[in-house]
């Protein structure tokens, strides 16, 4: 079963180059601090500006890491089903576990064809693997119906969970009802997870996370609590750290000379720049993304500076891990350098 927290892991970039030696550090600092799995290549590892000889390689890394540790999840997911098909066979052969699969983007298929040209033929090529739809519309311009899930749950061994990033308790409600009471629902935001698996319609099972990157021990942790029924003590640690779960998206209002814009610095965006402020192997995004902008970057440090402050203990596995003085580097100008665009 694929239950637990999973860190949908960054794929960290030097000189635009894959940083390998900084992936396997991530990859034992999330392994050190108790995550279920990780999740190699997904959208928060930036796949669509990765080549598939990049994509592949990062997959046997995180693979050969996570071996005899925890879980390991392969982004094989495009929209271009014979890619996602050969990615799924690699992955099966590199020894990962599971398979997830974004919903196709752009083209927008329906939600009948994504079930049968899509998740059907990988999920017939790969049956040792478990293969996990990932339900995000509000990136993909498509969506795998709760019904169809159902269809495939039905027909195939190896589709037993979902990734549900769709914001919509409905549909989350809908899901269980069409797959039943043994079908996962894990949560794809990090700020919906608590309200996910303590919803008696929804009852999730843990969460594939982003803000895990920076910090796997308090994502864990909350999910363990959720799991063993204590709320209080989860909902004490969500309060701690749902400044970090609002990085996901950064939005600002910057001023150009033809008037007020909003600009949303979207995921990986703003955790790779707070893993870079850190001290952690991160290397910036690749384009089209960029950086932040200096309104962006001071909400990034806001929210740091606020856990740091309440709660200090949240960063201690960074601290430890990496060696890094937290106070110090989340203070000092010179970690910012370079982080974000001088003007609009």
């Amino acid at each position: 079963m694929i239950a637990g927290c999973f860190t949908a892991i960054v794929t960290p970039f030097k000189d635009d180059a894959v940083d390998y030696e900084g992936l396997g550090k991530l990859s034992d600092f999330q392994i050190k601090n108790g995550i279920t799995g990780i999740l190699a290549v997904g959208t928060t590892g930036e796949s669509p500006v990765l080549t598939w000889n990049e994509h592949n390689r990062v997959i046997e890394s995180v693979a050969e890491k996570t071996k005899g540790n925890c879980i390991c999840i392969a982004g094989v997911g495009s929209n271009n089903t014979k890619e996602s098909l050969e990615g799924t066979k690699h992955a099966a052969a590199v020894g990962a576990d599971a398979a997830l699969l974004v919903d196709p983007y752009y083209n927008g298929p329906s939600s009948l064809e994504i079930r049968r040209e899509y998740v059907a033929p990988i999920a017939q090529v790969a049956p040792g693997l478990e293969i996990i739809p990932y339900v995000i519309p509000g990136r993909t311009g498509a969506q795998l119906l709760p019904q169809d899930l159902a269809l495939l749950n039905q027909e195939f061994d190896n589709v037993n969970t979902v990734k549900e990033a769709t914001g919509n308790l409905d549909n989350m409600k809908h899901t269980r009802d069409c797959c039943g009471p043994d079908f996962t629902i894990l949560s794809g935001d990090d700020g919906m997870t608590y309200e996910m698996m303590t919803d008696t319609r929804i009852n999730a099972s843990g969460v594939i996370s982003v803000a895990s990157n920076v910090i796997p021990k308090a994502v864990s942790d909350m999910v363990h609590l959720l799991e063993a029924g204590n709320t209080s003590e989860a909902r004490k640690l969500l309060s701690a750290i749902t400044p970090l779960f609002n990085l996901v998206t950064v939005t600002t209002m910057e001023k150009t000379p033809f008037g007020e814009v909003k600009c949303r610095a979207r995921n990986p965006l703003g955790f790779k720049t707070l893993m870079s402020i850190l001290g952690m192997p991160s290397g910036g995004c690749r384009q089209p993304l960029g950086k932040m902008t200096r309104n962006g970057l001071e909400k990034v440090l806001e929210a740091a500076r606020k856990v740091q402050a309440d709660t200090p203990e949240i960063f201690q596995p960074v601290a430890e891990f990496f060696n890094v003085d937290i106070e110090a580097r989340l203070n000092d100008p010179s970690t910012c350098e370079g982080l974000f665009y001088e003007d609009y």
